[in-house]
């Protein structure tokens, strides 16, 4: 039941004292607000280190042609090496832990794209079915390179959706035939990409088609493969048995890393991700440590409070107040006080967090904290401040109303 006169007073020792009471508030508000904030903030910092890796598959590893840079067997340095087809059919048979692979061949320059009236320059590229895993590419419509594609060498193509606006517009694209550079190819896909528009300005065809209408019937400019379920220690044995056969394929000493540029996109991330544990961490441990900080200062301020009514105390005990009534008029002050400054920086937090939402910059996108973490935190800084609040009821509560009065 509401008690009116015990709400009275507490509004009354609330008022009569409202800098120790805001300051005592700010103490909590603030505690609450940081936490909020600092955990928000470590979210813009996840998720925008997931937007950055967001256009390839996180377990891929690169494998790229590079110069010599060490004499290896009577060979000088300086040499280009080069992949081919029989670098990927050796790779995908001999590994395992190789889950999807692509070759690539890029076509020299932006290739210009004709379909009636319009003509276009678009980035162009042969690849295999696998290449699609590599992209992280969403088909939106029709379908993606297949193997029967490169078996055949098919002139077929798997456009991205800004090609098929700014060439098709709303006409469907499926089945319509394009001029690239001096072929005719028919469009049989169209995909999304997580990666963004420039991303959805690229072109791919079979990669033995780009091969044949280059004269260049085996040549490969890049190899690329996803590692499944792999650790982070399993694709590294990987990569080091991948470069040791490579270096005998291609004869080039193994410590040579500028003949063969590998690079495991895995590894990157998964740094990233320990970097982001450890600034999870400390925001916890700085956050947790300014609520303590609110906490002692409730505690701090309800002594006050009882030694300036210790008079006043004196008074009800004699008329007949049980500890009872005397430990939940205390309690209940403190509790009000830390509800309403927790709640308050609460709503502050989320309001300053939903402002930060609308910058999106690198690495920091869509700061947000789950909502529940927050009310589970301000529902503990209530109670600890109830606990607060205890030994200072204690002792009002023991108070002699003789010594009381007397003071």
């Amino acid at each position: 039941m509401f008690d009116y006169d015990k709400w009275s007073e507490i509004f009354n020792s609330i008022m009569r004292h409202k800098l120790r009471t805001a300051l005592t508030a700010l103490g909590v508000f603030w505690g609450i607000f940081m936490l909020v904030l600092l955990l928000g903030a470590g979210t813009g910092l996840e998720n925008g280190i997931n937007y950055e890796f967001r256009d390839d598959a996180v377990n891929s590893v690169f494998i790229r042609r590079g110069f010599t840079s060490i004499p290896f067997k009577g060979l000088p340095e300086g040499r280009r090496i080069e992949f081919d087809n029989s670098d990927y059919d050796y790779l995908l048979e001999t590994f395992d832990g190789i889950e999807y692979m692509t070759g690539r061949f890029y076509l020299s320059g932006n290739q210009t794209v004709r379909y009636g009236e319009k003509s276009l320059a678009f980035s162009t590229r042969g690849v295999h079915p696998g290449h699609q895993y590599l992209e992280n590419s969403q088909i939106t419509t029709g379908r993606y390179i297949n193997d029967l594609d490169l078996k055949e060498v098919r002139k077929v193509c798997v456009i991205g959706d800004v090609i098929q606006r700014e060439i098709f517009g709303k006409e469907p694209a499926i089945g319509k035939e394009l001029q690239i550079g001096n072929a005719i190819y028919k469009v049989v896909g169209t995909y999304f990409d997580t990666g963004g528009e420039n991303e959805m300005r690229v072109i791919y065809l079979p990669i033995t088609t780009t091969q044949a209408i280059n004269n260049s019937s085996r040549r490969l400019h890049d190899l690329m493969f996803t590692t499944g379920d792999l650790s982070l220690q399993q694709v590294s044995d990987l990569q080091a048995e991948i470069r040791l056969a490579m270096s005998q394929r291609h004869q080039f000493d193994v410590q040579d890393r500028r003949a063969v540029w590998m690079f495991n996109l895995a590894e990157e991330y998964e740094q990233f991700k320990s970097l982001i544990g450890a600034i999870r961490a400390f925001i916890w441990f700085v956050g947790i440590g300014s609520l303590i900080a609110g906490v002692i200062g409730i505690s701090n301020i309800m002594l006050i409070v009882v030694k300036d009514r210790t008079k006043e105390i004196g008074i009800r005990k004699a008329m007949g107040a049980t500890p009872r009534s005397i430990i939940s008029m205390v309690l209940q002050e403190a509790i009000f006080i830390t509800a309403l400054a927790g709640y308050a920086g609460l709503a502050a937090g989320v309001v300053l967090l939903a402002i930060a939402g609308a910058v999106e910059v690198d690495y920091f996108r869509n700061p947000q904290i789950d909502i529940r973490i927050a009310i589970i935190a301000t529902i503990v800084l209530i109670f600890v401040g109830a606990l607060a609040g205890w030994m200072p009821a204690k002792k009002a509560a023991s108070i002699n109303p003789i010594e009381a009065m007397k003071d």
